[in-house]
């Protein structure tokens, strides 16, 4: 074994989308970054779907931004296809979604890493942690090379014990094409690590010549959708379409016949996959009684002829996936370049991270994205993101950043990873957030930006240009609010003429209405929507403030829950188990009542008190 002469404030292993939003956050806070990925030519890579967005996921997305995370500048750049997701519901629920060119989007993102100070990138896949005294020292590769470290984030993706299943064929690998990371899950192990498993999926990639596109329904893309709040222009000249077409009776007919052939009915996979993505196989068993599912065919790149059919991801035998696709009329030539396929892989199981996703029993050591049981590249590069900051921020002795809540949908994400046990694959949705109305797409900027120049990753001058933008709005808001205008013998505001039901800011430009100024589309929305919804939002806020003074509520981590009288068995093991660190966490554990809050308050109030002078 070589040690590598120099050492590092931060390593991060894996070079997907958790990997990178780390190791650039990392090494721009100015931590001397590591990136450890098994090959420098997947950096970024898109496994499964080529897009980035989508409900929920557009927000985590305009968050990252927000926070001065790189995920929505390089979709900008490298986009084919922008939507707004939802317009026909309300703003709280609006989603961005882009389609990528998959290969641009990875050079794109391997281009911005290499250019990064603080940040070196080596080609080594990590086979052993060691760990001295309670904390993280040095990772050991597969190569024979030690690196010093004074953090780790093991960002692994799929890739720890990954196990591929196409019908009865199984083989190892990370992900088609690509080897496994074998020998970390028993260092993991080793330092008394749980690990489990999970299962995801992707479905075929079809060529482009093979599919009749005159059967199948075009979907356009939107002008003016964007991701980054920065003045970074989109590069996408022309937007290409995609294409909707429909599982047919036939189709269901050939899965159900085939369904003992699907590993995850036959027994040879035994742990979940993920509910709201399901396999085509799933789609026919649970909903027998549909006649049709929605097929997305969707362009993988600009140089590429490979389609993705988003929507009928499957691990039945290559045959199979043949004779069910050619049962769509306009898939009945389709040639399958790329399979169909499932895949198992270890996780950390719940229980074990803090909510700055360093992990309880190592100190410096930090995992970030499937690992810790997600699914999405957008909740990967999020978690990511947090643990770069929180890594740099420890070797530098500050505080972690800690989202809450009611601050953004990564607060949301990250609290539910921390108190809800898992059982399948958790992906981020707009329900799961309490306070959606607040964590719009549109305002992840006023929501965050602070937070991301606080840390070091927003720049003065993006810094000031938000500053005057926040101004701008809550000024404006004063303004039509206190500015009247007479109609006959009623007088009103010009606020009140803004929040008539038929009433728009566009409309009240477009019809010279005296008193409205343009301030760019963007900026006038906000105006728009704080005026429109401030009964809601304002109880919202209310809310939040009550909630507040519980929520922050500290438990000591030497705190001892079995000595509490009052708590039910099932609350005491689940809150030893799960060691929240504040009330509102434990609040949120399965198997911990309103009842048990109640008694675990009074046991903190009275310690307090015991310790005051």
């Amino acid at each position: 074994m070589w040690n590598y002469p120099n050492g590092y404030d931060v390593i991060v292993m894996g070079g997907g989308h958790a990997g990178c939003e780390a190791a650039l956050a990392a090494a721009r806070m100015g931590a001397a970054t590591l990136l450890l990925t098994m090959n420098l030519d997947t950096i970024a890579k898109m496994s499964c779907n080529p897009a980035i967005g989508g409900t929920a996921k557009g927000q985590l997305v305009r968050e990252i931004d927000a926070l001065g995370g790189e995920m929505g500048k390089v979709i900008d750049a490298t986009g084919i296809q922008f939507r707004l997701l939802n317009r026909s519901k309300g703003p709280a629920v609006w989603s961005p979604r882009a389609q990528a060119d998959k290969h641009a989007y990875a050079l794109e993102m391997k281009r911005r890493l290499e250019a990064t100070e603080n940040l070196d990138i080596t080609q080594g896949t990590v086979e052993d942690i060691e760990v001295e005294g309670g904390k993280i020292v040095a990772v050991v590769t597969k190569e024979g090379i030690r690196y010093v470290t004074r953090s780790l984030i093991i960002s692994s993706g799929t890739f720890l014990r990954g196990l591929l299943h196409i019908g009865e064929t199984n083989f190892a690998g990370g992900r088609a094409g690509d080897a496994p990371a074998e020998g970390l899950s028993g260092s993991l192990a080793k330092c008394d690590f749980k690990l489990g498993r999970l299962k995801t999926g992707t479905p075929p990639r079809l060529h482009r010549r093979s599919i009749d596109f005159s059967l199948t329904e075009e979907q356009p893309g939107e002008e003016g959708v964007r991701f980054s709040y920065d003045d970074e222009p989109i590069q996408c000249t022309e937007q290409v379409p995609c294409h909707i077409t429909y599982t047919t009776l036939e189709t269901r007919d050939i899965i159900q016949a085939n369904i003992h052939r699907s590993p995850m009915y036959s027994g040879k996979i035994q742990c979940v996959g993920p509910r709201y993505c399901p396999s085509i196989e799933d789609k026919v068993v649970r909903f027998a009684d549909k006649e049709r599912h929605q097929i997305f065919l969707e362009p993988e790149g600009l140089h590429t002829d490979e389609i993705y059919a988003n929507g009928i991801s499957s691990s039945l035998p290559l045959e199979v996936q043949y004779a069910f696709l050619h049962s769509i009329p306009a898939l009945r030539n389709a040639q399958i370049m790329r399979p169909a396929y499932a895949i198992e892989y270890d996780y950390l199981t719940s229980g074990q991270i803090k909510a700055s996703l360093e992990s309880k029993a190592v100190e410096g050591l930090y995992f970030a994205g499937q690992i810790n049981g997600t699914t999405g590249y957008e909740e990967a590069a999020a978690q990511g993101l947090m643990a770069g900051i929180n890594a740099a921020n420890k070797v530098g002795g500050k505080d972690p950043l800690i989202l809450g809540r009611s601050e953004a949908y990564i607060g949301v994400m990250i609290d539910d990873l921390v108190t809800k046990g898992l059982d399948e694959p958790y992906r981020m949705f707009t329900s799961r957030a309490e306070y959606r109305l607040l964590l719009r797409q549109d305002n992840a900027d006023l929501r965050l930006r602070e937070h991301g120049y606080n840390v070091g990753l927003i720049d003065q001058k993006r810094y000031d240009i938000f500053k005057a933008k926040e101004k701008l709005i809550d000024e404006e808001i004063k303004r039509l609010s206190t500015q009247f205008r007479q109609e006959g013998s009623r007088g009103y505001s010009l606020a009140q003429l803004l929040c008539r039901t038929e009433s728009s800011y566009a409309k009240m430009l477009q019809e010279n209405v005296p008193g409205f100024v343009d301030h760019g589309e963007e900026t006038n929305f906000q105006i728009e929507l704080n005026l429109k919804y401030a009964g809601y939002i304002g109880r919202q806020q209310n809310e939040i403030r009550k909630l507040e003074q519980v929520e922050r509520m500290r438990i000591p981590t030497d705190f001892d829950f079995e000595a509490i009288i009052g708590l039910r068995n099932e609350a005491r093991q689940k809150l030893v188990e799960h060691s929240p660190e504040n009330l509102g966490q434990a609040s949120r554990i399965s198997g911990v009542s309103p009842a048990d809050i109640s008694v675990l308050m009074v046991a903190l109030t009275r310690r307090s008190r015991a310790k005051t002078p």
